[in-house]
């Protein structure tokens, strides 16, 4: 007797009720998302179930797996070298992968860094590096191992066979009001990670008011989903909560972090980078630490540095640049490519400390102004973004300036002026000072920071 054929309807509706699924349900409508059987209704209708009903551990292990495994992987085995990977759940001027990797694989280690573009209100590294002429970032397998195996790393998005099924549900997740789902950004991240082959993986988990995990608990929960999959996958996983309440950095928008980047990896220091600088140092530590260039996570922070002042993550910057088709002629000078663009500087109302913001609200204002896009495919500015002049907890005089917003468009000024206008607090006191660090979670309770 056969058994009963499974319809994309019966996982929806078995999910929707508060069913859980059945791992031939969870393969085969992963099946049915990559071969187009399921419609995208089907989908986004699936994806609000996962979110309202969520998943129990064995469906999330079962969803990662059918992911991961959804078309071709990344066999890293040829390397012979220890390959580590970061990922962040995405921030406002959130650009600590372009440092990490050039950084980590100047230490020796291999840096398979598959990325991925705008989602919602936090910007998208591929984006990013789009702003760089001539840059490629869909690149084949083979020259996946090739630019690998000649500098150490390399920056690029999924390949149509890379986890389908990932590259798919990603663009549908920012359009139907599913991009919190703890479950559904483990399944994401993990199998897109797992993907390639790593043997180690550092989770930057934001969590503040510019996350998409706004409280700690939610955050920290993700955290540990992910920690949980990475380990019984095999790989050393730790994750970072991480604060995230303002934009991280000097700049948000695409060009506009590059050129933040470059400069740093000129040892061209701006004051306002020092968080940026601060937070990839020890992301980049625990990998260097995961992967035996160092004794320990602090030992890793303190070699990333110096990789990054002496240049030596500044020359692999460049030859990973030069092998994904850049133009490295634009790094002479970062400022000059970002052209004539439309600006308008917010100035502070009144003298005080810079106390509060609504940093969601900042990456959707960053957003309108160009830097992100409204729907999936949609084209994105190259220069649009904002500068930020003040810190929290930073005094401030009277009518000084607190972010500068650039534009490619002068009539796409007014919206994102106004939002920001209306989220930036000042007050006669500083707020308490929020940790960079929060907390590390790693698979042994003894190891927890």
């Amino acid at each position: 007797m056969s058994e009963k054929p499974i319809h994309p309807i019966d996982v929806i509706l078995h999910k929707r009720d508060g069913h859980a699924l059945t791992d031939d349900e969870i393969q085969y409508f992963v099946r049915a998302v990559v071969e187009q059987t399921a419609t995208d209704a089907q989908t986004a209708s699936w994806l609000m179930a996962v979110w309202q009903r969520g998943l129990n551990p064995r469906e999330l292990a079962t969803l990662t797996t059918a992911m991961r495994f959804s078309g071709e992987t990344f066999d890293s085995a040829f390397l012979n070298s220890f390959c580590v990977d970061k990922h962040s759940t995405g921030g406002v001027g959130d650009k600590t992968s372009l440092l990490i990797a050039p950084v980590v694989a100047a230490a020796g280690l291999k840096v398979p860094m598959i990325s991925g573009r705008s989602l919602g209100h936090t910007g998208g590294t591929l984006d990013k590096l789009e702003t760089i002429p001539g840059f490629r970032t869909q690149l084949s397998m083979a020259e996946f191992a090739e630019i690998i195996a000649k500098c150490g790393f390399f920056m690029a998005g999924q390949t149509p066979r890379l986890v389908p099924a990932d590259r798919i549900l990603y663009a549908l997740r920012d359009h139907t009001g599913t991009v919190e789902s703890p479950n559904l950004i483990c399944a994401s991240i993990m199998s897109k990670k797992l993907a390639e082959g790593i043997n180690g993986l550092v989770l930057d988990v934001k969590t503040g008011t510019g996350a998409f995990m706004t409280k700690y608990e939610d955050a920290r929960h993700l955290a540990s989903l992910m920690v949980e999959t990475g380990e019984l996958a095999g790989t050393k996983t730790v994750a970072l909560l991480t604060a995230m309440d303002e934009p991280l950095g000097r700049f948000s928008g695409n060009w506009v972090e590059v050129w933040e980047c470059v400069d740093i990896m000129k040892n061209v220091r701006h004051p306002m980078s020092a968080d940026l600088i601060a937070l990839s140092n020890i992301l980049a530590g625990w990998m260097l630490y995961l992967g035996g260039k160092a004794e320990t996570p602090e030992a890793g922070a303190l070699l990333s540095d110096e990789l990054l002042t002496s240049g030596a993550a500044y020359k692999t910057w460049l030859q990973m640049t030069e092998l994904q088709g850049g133009d490295c002629r634009v790094f002479d000078d970062p400022a000059a490519h970002h052209g004539r663009t439309a600006s308008r500087v917010l100035r502070a109302g009144s003298a005080g400390y810079l106390h509060s913001m609504d940093c969601r609200e900042v990456g959707w204002a960053v957003q309108r102004l160009g830097a992100g896009r409204a729907k999936p495919g949609a084209p994105v500015s190259a220069h649009a973004g904002i500068e930020v002049h003040a810190k929290l907890g930073n005094r401030v005089a009277a009518d000084q300036p607190l972010l500068t917003l650039f534009a490619e468009d002068a009539a796409l000024l007014d919206e994102p002026y106004e939002m920001l206008r209306a989220t930036y607090c000042m007050a006669d006191e500083p707020p308490t000072p929020i940790p960079l660090i929060r907390e590390i979670l790693t698979a042994s309770p003894e190891e927890i920071q």
